[in-house]
């Protein structure tokens, strides 16, 4: 394990260079991974755009603002996403944020698609679900993880399956109307529970 992360951890870029390879491959007409689809393409799209607002508005909370500051010890946030994920686009503006609070947490981003054994390990309900954020001592060792999502959408999602079987286009929807009303206040006392 501590191999596979050390590789991760070197393949890690910042999000100011994840952002810029996102935009590059829309550019191009691609989106992350090695799976074009136009679909991919259009979540891509969208979702570089949703990441160029919330990047702008975002606010922390002065208790997130506090605890990231009082953050003692070197910790990394290594986060497994890709482009066309929904979900990484409301929560990585937030992440990031946090993390540019702090002199003592280090963001880096791998795609999972490039990452499928680290991406293995960290499988939420047997799927490669994503954001996937794994919080890493100064060592190295693994800490905690996070993700796909902040906690109550987590709930919606399991409800909604209860009920329906599988997740559609309305629920999606659904999610993404509720990511705009919490402001990303559900992500903020998430990652708080992580220090």
């Amino acid at each position: 394990m501590k191999e596979i992360i050390e590789n991760s951890l070197q393949k890690g870029i910042t999000y100011e260079e994840y952002r810029s390879l996102v935009s590059r491959l829309l550019e191009e007409g691609k989106s992350t991974g090695p799976h074009q689809t136009e679909s991919l393409l259009n979540y891509s799209t969208l979702n570089d755009r949703r990441m160029k607002r919330l990047d702008k508005t975002i606010r922390l909370s002065e208790e997130t603002i506090a605890s990231v500051k009082d953050v003692k010890e070197p910790v990394t946030w290594l986060v497994l996403t890709e482009g066309w994920c929904g979900d990484a686009a409301q929560t990585l503006p937030i992440i990031n944020k946090m993390a540019s609070e702090s002199d003592n947490i280090d963001l880096k981003i791998i795609l999972r698609d490039e990452n499928e054994e680290l991406m293995n390990r960290f499988l939420t309900n047997g799927g490669k679900s994503i954001p996937k954020l794994i919080a890493l001592n100064k060592d190295h060792e693994v800490i905690d993880s996070w993700g796909p999502r902040p906690s109550i959408p987590t709930q919606m999602v399991e409800d909604y399956k209860k009920e329906h079987g599988q997740l559609d286009a309305d629920f999606k929807k659904d999610l993404q109307v509720w990511y705009n009303k919490d402001k990303g206040k559900n992500t903020q006392e998430d990652m708080l529970k992580l220090l």
